[in-house]
């Protein structure tokens, strides 16, 4: 069963404007991880709770006309291996996962009928995500 929304996922154009933006909205970075090899991977905006905004470095130059830095949905749960279980009795295709993610969640991903796609997690004590809902500076 979802629980919450995890987070959104978007693709910035020009990463500083976008995080200033959210921060006119009170939405602050807290903190970001890096890809393996080197180099920011993305930045996590802490919106409240358990609830998060992705922020990754990259995106195409848009316009209110020419949308398009949407990523993907992440849906919460407490229990993915029962959730993945659950969806692939009922025929759904189980895109990549279960896994753990460089946040140390577990996460597995699937596609809705318009192909986007879908983040399904399960938060770990040991993820920044929670430490960070509860209150927790990280450095």
């Amino acid at each position: 069963m979802i629980t919450d929304i995890g987070h959104a996922a978007f693709r910035a154009y020009d990463l500083d404007k976008t995080l200033a933006f959210y921060a006119l909205l009170g939405i602050k970075p807290a903190f970001h991880l890096d890809k393996p090899e080197g180099g920011l991977m993305l930045v996590y905006l802490h919106v409240g709770g358990d609830r998060f905004i992705e922020v990754f470095p990259g995106g195409k130059e848009t316009s209110a006309n020419q949308p398009g830095s949407y990523m993907h949905l992440c849906l919460a749960t407490d229990d993915l291996p029962g959730m993945v279980a659950q969806l692939r009795d009922a025929g759904v295709t189980i895109d990549h996962g279960p896994s753990v993610g460089l946040d140390h969640n577990q996460q597995a991903w699937i596609h809705d009928p318009d192909s986007n796609p879908i983040e399904l997690m399960q938060i770990s004590i040991e993820s920044p995500q929670y430490k960070i809902a509860r209150g927790t500076v990280l450095e």
